[in-house]
């Protein structure tokens, strides 16, 4: 397999932007490639998932693209008045990839996930944008961002939020609430029993039974670190590799 880091222009920011990508070395099994859009948490950036996983070994054995962009400390959302992070992945990177890589170009070509920031991103793309993915997984997540009230208590997200907690554009809740059950991606989330946002996923959980969502939730012994992450991203991509029949 070949890991790269490609800088590329965005339009959505304006600026030179980085991604890592993981390209399989040989595919037996199609002549087009799935992908799989792997976000990270409020204090990484791009490099962390191969610094501090082994995701690349996990994945070198399928037909599969595995593309980490650096998202800043955006929670991945258009600001009001900018950045506009969701543009950047939903425009920039699907379209760079897209245009530069032999990948599917629809729906079942492409996956997403996360952990803790990344974990709400990806979840919020997913069900917002359900005709672009075919499964989503989020790890340790931050699902209470855009819902919570507290959140407007920090500038830095109430930047991002444009001073509006619940109900805004951003509530995860609301736009699970406005999914389409039959056209939603795979759904699945996991948390540490130890870890700080445990009560996150456990209200989400509670919020998707309600809206009767189908849906994967787990709790395993751990904490809000990379041993826990690098663990659970390998029931992540068996998840994945299921719904892209890879």
């Amino acid at each position: 397999m070949a890991v790269c880091t490609m800088s590329f222009w965005s339009d959505a920011l304006q600026k030179e932007c980085a991604m890592n990508l993981i390209l399989p070395d040989r595919v037996k099994t199609r002549k087009t490639l799935c992908v799989l859009y792997e976000l990270h948490g409020l204090s990484d950036d791009h490099s962390a998932w191969l610094r501090r996983t082994s995701i690349d070994r996990y994945v070198s054995e399928l037909p599969l693209v595995v593309v980490m962009p650096d998202g800043g400390r955006s929670f991945y959302c258009d600001a009001p008045g900018g950045p506009s992070y969701e543009t950047l992945i939903m425009k920039d990177v699907i379209g760079f990839v897209e245009r530069f890589f032999p990948v599917r170009r629809e729906r079942r070509g492409r996956a997403i996930g996360g952990l803790s920031m990344g974990g709400y991103g990806a979840m919020k793309l997913a069900l917002k944008h359900p005709h672009i993915f075919a499964s989503v997984v989020s790890h340790s997540s931050a699902f209470d961002f855009g819902h919570a009230e507290m959140r407007l208590e920090h500038p830095e997200f109430s930047r991002i939020l444009g001073g509006k907690g619940s109900g805004g554009k951003d509530d995860l809740y609301l736009i699970a609430g406005k999914l389409d059950r039959r056209k939603a991606p795979g759904i699945r989330f996991d948390c540490g029993k130890k870890d700080g946002l445990l009560d996150s996923s456990r209200r989400f959980h509670k919020h998707l039974l309600k809206l009767k969502l189908k849906h994967q939730y787990r709790e395993y012994p751990g904490e809000h670190n990379w041993v826990y992450w690098d663990e659970h991203i390998q029931e992540a991509i068996r998840f994945h590799a299921k719904h892209l029949k890879l």
